[in-house]
């Protein structure tokens, strides 16, 4: 089918929810058009302030993401919720339970939520999400909230995704250990500990800052992760969460480590494109093709040639 990629870049510039919605598909499932729409999204690179949501199942994160929606529009942001979900293994769709939780923002024309299939991709976010969220930045979000699937252990490439990590936790999820092995210790800019009114929240934060202290290794004027308390479903301690976010952007500009991370996430995508581009040249080992890749993996598993030498005749 035609589209004309500039106009629906024209109408998603306009807050056209359908346009962006049509723009996240395409790129979400390669489309033909897929390098038209990013040359044009380029120009919009760089406007939205990314902030990524990780935690493990039942910490509340929709909730949170709720919440900070909420709190985000009534300082006057216009606001885009990129919620990844768990995959079907046998659909490939996604359950789309983050919808469920944030309909009080259903009706409102300045927050874009959408959510995105895994598909399988590991580290708790869609392959396609740095590309959805530059639609929603040409779309005119100021505020783009990243939420990962967070299914255990492994949710740590919100990191390189977003500007500013936020690493939820809450009473009964787990003690400092399990927090220290899911490596969380390493990503979060600001941590939560969500339902505080439950017992045990004093002893959780304690704890992460235990934890914390234990692994500092700090130059004056280095980020010090602040620990928030809320109540997300009652919308408490929301604003602290805020401000601490809105604290760590004017920290990460002022030291110059928000271009920084930025210059990271940038190369860290196009070395994705580019061994996506060189899997599908040089094809796979698998079925009855013949490919460079088999050919070369032959004589490698033949004893006729180093898996070195054969890496580089692949890049020549």
């Amino acid at each position: 089918m035609s589209i004309d990629v500039a106009t629906l870049l024209d109408r998603a510039r306009e807050g056209d929810p359908r346009a962006v919605a049509r723009l996240i598909s395409l790129v979400e499932n390669g489309a033909p058009q897929l390098r038209e729409i990013l040359a044009a999204l380029s120009a919009y690179a760089g406007s939205a302030y990314l902030v990524g949501l990780t935690g493990s199942p039942g910490v509340g994160k929709s909730t949170t993401t709720n919440a900070l929606v909420s709190e985000y529009r009534a300082r006057g942001r216009r606001v885009g919720v990129l919620a990844v979900d768990p995959s079907s293994p046998f659909s490939g769709g996604a359950l789309l339970g983050d919808r469920v939780r944030m309909q009080d923002h259903a009706t409102d024309p300045d927050v874009f939520i959408r959510s995105m299939a895994s598909r399988g991709h590991l580290g708790g976010l869609a392959a396609a999400t740095p590309q959805a969220a530059r639609v929603l930045e040409a779309a005119g979000c100021e505020v783009v909230l990243i939420e990962t699937v967070g299914v255990g252990q492994s949710e740590i490439e919100v990191a390189s995704a977003a500007d500013t990590t936020v690493v939820l936790l809450a009473p009964g999820m787990g003690d400092g250990i399990q927090a220290a092995k899911a490596g969380i210790l390493e990503i979060g800019d600001v941590y939560v500990v969500n339902k505080a009114d439950r017992d045990g929240a004093e002893s959780t934060a304690r704890e992460l800052n235990h934890m914390l202290a234990l692994g500092e290794r700090r130059n004056p004027g280095d980020w010090r992760q602040p620990i928030v308390k809320t109540v997300a479903a009652r919308g408490e301690g929301v604003v602290e969460v805020v401000e601490a976010l809105e604290k760590h952007r004017a920290y990460l500009a002022e030291t110059g480590r928000l271009q920084a991370r930025r210059l990271a996430r940038a190369a860290a995508e196009i070395e994705a494109i580019a061994l996506g581009v060189l899997r599908t040249r040089y094809g796979s080992v698998h079925g009855s093709d013949d490919t460079p890749l088999r050919r070369l993996a032959e004589r490698v598993s033949a004893g006729e040639l180093d898996p070195f030498t054969a890496a580089d005749e692949l890049l020549a």
